[in-house]
């Protein structure tokens, strides 16, 4: 199993790439399924997700072609033969559940396995079954799958959701587009990837209003067409990086990206005493004078502080002057990387959902575990910052959503390399 050492040796200073974001390609992918016109996206990150998601489609009867060194992901659909989206692909990754709304809507059946993926909390598809039966569909599951049918297709209706869910809202707006008359979605996520994913289905000929706030409205069409669409840039792996600067000392242009996607994360690092600036280039980032300050955190859907954040804002805090308080109101179970931290000399008490991180001087590099995706990237950003060396174990975890991590570290001066197992 490979391991990845890190090394702690200062600032940092360069330019890294940004990608096109996991999570949007995640829900474009299954979009092919709404048409049997082709499909093709530019900028796809070259992750083992993706790679994942490329296997379901196709064991659909979809195709899709090798991902291409441009990034270009081709699709088609136009023979489906299978409805069934089998345990075995679908364990491996809960994004796989975006397939349901789309076979649903276009073949008015769909069998799908409930998913897995990272253990960082319950994340049920209660939420995606309660827009299908308010659509009209018929559901049950049985077995571990969700069976669903709509023989006469799907019909417009109001949707309510009890909570924001980028992925509930992602399904449900995709079968929209195909129901019969008009679907509301309201409490809607905001996420740029729910906007992108709007984007693209608007290329194919869907009718999409609201997109980016609670209220989404689409009148559902007959039939959709292919279109070319570039995935948006990914405001995970742009917050990421934005931290190594941060967290070690030094400047770094992350390429391509944007402040808007990442507003109230950049605010936070100001407030710590970081300088985030927008350039032609993307966002340059470098600490201000000192050290770094004790900030509170709590995670909220977008617009606010990603949860997707938390754990590469934990390592950065816990080197800061004083203590911060991080609340994570998204997602349970999602301090796994808290006592990995620990073992690097941090000090995080763990109540529930808050986390109470008393800053140190300084980390130590100590042989760590990571548990989860998140979780995974965060214990490389401890490391960078780290007085001697650091082996972060079970690194498949990050290859599910950061591509040439430790190529694009040391282009920046950092001493990082893979082990292979």
């Amino acid at each position: 199993m490979d391991q990845i050492i890190i090394r702690g040796n200062g600032p940092l200073h360069g330019e890294i790439p940004i990608a096109g974001a996991k999570n949007a390609c995640l829900a474009l992918m299954p979009a092919t399924l709404l048409s049997d016109e082709p499909l093709t996206l530019t900028n796809a990150p070259r992750l083992s997700d993706i790679r994942t998601m490329a296997e379901l489609l196709q064991s659909l009867g979809a195709e899709v072609a090798p991902l291409h060194r441009g990034k270009v992901l081709a699709m088609s659909s136009h023979g489906l033969t299978s409805h069934r989206a089998d345990y075995e692909i679908v364990r491996r990754m809960r994004a796989s559940i975006l397939v349901l709304g789309p076979l649903l809507a276009r073949d008015g059946r769909a069998e799908v396995s409930l998913p897995g993926g990272c253990a960082i909390g319950a994340r049920p598809v209660d939420l995606h079954l309660r827009a299908f039966d308010a659509m009209g569909a018929k559901l049950e599951l049985k077995d571990g799958y969700v069976h669903a049918e709509a023989p006469g297709g799907l019909r417009g209706a109001e949707v309510v959701f009890p909570m924001v869910s980028v992925g509930a809202t992602e399904n449900a707006l995709m079968a929209a587009t195909l129901a019969k008359g008009t679907t509301v979605l309201k409490n809607a996520a905001r996420e740029p990837e729910i906007v992108d994913l709007a984007r693209c289905l608007r290329k194919m000929g869907a009718q999409i209003e609201g997109e980016g706030t609670g209220t989404i409205t689409i009148e559902g069409v007959e039939r959709l067409g292919g279109a070319t669409h570039a995935v948006v840039t990914d405001r995970i792996e742009l917050g990421t990086y934005m931290l190594a600067p941060a967290i070690t000392g030094g400047e770094v242009t992350c390429l391509g990206g944007r402040l808007e996607l990442v507003a109230a994360f950049a605010q936070k690092l100001d407030a710590a005493g970081i300088s985030v600036e927008e350039t032609e280039k993307g966002l340059k980032v470098a600490r201000k004078n000192g050290r770094i300050r004790a900030v509170d955190v709590v995670t909220e859907p977008f617009p606010g502080f990603p949860t997707d954040l938390q754990a590469q804002m934990m390592a950065l805090l816990c080197t800061a002057e004083g203590t911060s308080v991080l609340e994570e109101t998204i997602f349970e179970n999602r301090f796994m990387h808290a006592p990995e931290l620990g073992r690097m000399g941090a000090r995080i008490e763990v109540h529930g959902g808050t986390a109470t991180v008393t800053g140190v001087a300084g980390l130590k590099g100590a042989p760590v575990m990571a548990t989860d995706l998140r979780a995974s990237v965060s214990l490389i950003l401890a490391a960078l910052a780290a007085e001697g060396e650091t082996i972060v174990s079970r690194v498949y975890h990050l290859d599910r959503g950061y591509e040439k991590v430790e190529q694009k570290l040391s282009a920046c001066g950092a001493h990082i390399e893979r082990v292979q197992g």
